[in-house]
């Protein structure tokens, strides 16, 4: 059975939360002690990626329906809330369809693309891991010592990469350059990875970096063939990972996405 690692914290509903293609449950930290607060929070680590051994299932989008599936039951969480960034918003969509959560929030999800789009990403995504596999650790090192350094780290995903501090670019840099699930997923997204939905049963959030540069932001009336009554969002001045770029905001999108909160926040919707 895929063995999948995970940290958990805080009290309330519980919401899991699943990181994108080469990254890891850390990404999640700007926003864990906001979310914690409100929320049982389980960041995992897909299998191949982070400490989670690879995948004995193969790498398919229904392997992971698998995955946490088992992953739910063994930690006895009937429909948790659910939450990704990127790869792993295309999978809490996904579970959302399957009917195994409650609350669907999708960060910039991957598998709303055109062939271009895809095709772009997938490249995108490619490059950065042969510089992240070939770059010596001095060098990685010496680039997170500085906020411009940083920049040229992790400026394709963030929008602020001076606000990430030098020892979670250096970690960051090392599982990209090293998930053993890195290949096998891209090979996986391109051949598939195209989601159409639709999801028509539980509450979704789908909110998109407005500095996205991995995946372009789809139309809202394409949004709403894959999940009809979506909340759709923008979130202003993030890249396509959002929660170093703005941890508040996005907490917010994840607490407003899982149940309503008392006070209102001001969000721009996606037109």
């Amino acid at each position: 059975m895929d063995t999948v690692v995970y940290d958990r914290l805080g009290r309330g509903e519980p919401l899991v939360l699943i990181h994108g293609v080469g990254h890891r449950r850390q990404a999640w930290a700007p926003v864990l002690p906001l979310l914690a607060e409100h929320r049982d929070v389980i960041a995992v680590d897909l299998p191949g990626f982070g400490e989670s051994p690879p995948g004995e299932g193969g790498y398919s989008v229904d392997a992971a329906l698998e995955v946490f599936g088992r992953f739910f039951a063994d930690l006895g969480i009937d429909r948790p809330h659910v939450a990704g960034n990127s790869l792993g918003g295309l999978l809490s969509l996904a579970l959302g369809k399957a009917g195994l959560v409650r609350s669907v929030t999708a960060l910039s999800p991957a598998g709303l693309w055109t062939p271009r789009q895809q095709r772009y990403a997938l490249a995108m995504l490619r490059a950065h891991r042969a510089i992240a596999e070939r770059m010596p650790p001095d060098r990685v090192r010496r680039l997170a010592a500085t906020p411009a350094g940083r920049g040229v780290l992790t400026g394709f995903i963030v929008a602020k990469p001076g606000r990430q501090s030098p020892e979670a670019v250096i970690d960051d840099a090392y599982a990209f350059g090293h998930a053993p699930g890195f290949a096998p997923t891209l090979a996986e997204a391109k051949g598939g990875f195209r989601f159409l939905g639709p999801v028509t049963g539980p509450p979704v959030t789908i909110a998109w970096g407005e500095r996205d540069r991995i995946l372009a932001r789809p139309k809202a009336a394409d949004l709403r063939r894959v999940a009809p009554d979506a909340h759709l969002l923008v979130l202003r001045g993030c890249g396509h990972v959002p929660m170093s770029d703005a941890p508040e905001l996005v907490a917010r999108v994840l607490l407003e996405g899982s149940a309503p909160v008392a006070d209102d926040v001001c969000l721009s919707s996606i037109s």
